[in-house]
């Protein structure tokens, strides 16, 4: 049985239900204190590469390609499936949050990984 899987800005109020807080960006969040964030883990590895991260942009209207192109890293880089596999570990723990930065909380790399991981435990 695995816990809950969330997705929660950086810059939300953690909660005792967020469970294992994992910061699933690349650099840490501009205006955060590392003491304020209440972040268990930083998984740098996860998040999108620079290359890709920087062609996305943000953009809701590039993010169904973002999605794709981002699934296939997930698939295809080591460091990405060690980060995917360490995610499932804690949700065998209890509930685990995808904690993120960007302001769009519809269209950033967590949603997608939050599904990624979803899917691949079905």
């Amino acid at each position: 049985m695995y816990g809950h899987l969330d997705c929660k800005r950086v810059y939300d109020l953690a909660v005792e239900t967020d469970g294992i807080r994992v910061l699933v960006d690349r650099l840490w969040p501009r205006g955060v204190r590392k003491e304020d964030a209440q972040i268990s883990h930083w998984l740098k590895n996860v998040a999108p590469s620079p290359q890709l991260r920087t062609w996305f942009a943000h953009d809701p209207n590039r993010f169904t390609e973002f999605s794709t192109l981002y699934r296939e890293e997930l698939d295809t880089d080591e460091s990405h499936q060690q980060a995917v596999g360490q995610i499932v570990q804690w949700l065998q723990e209890g509930p685990v949050t995808l904690v993120y930065a960007a302001r769009d909380a519809q269209h950033n790399h967590a949603v997608v990984l939050k599904a990624y991981v979803l899917d691949r435990l079905r």
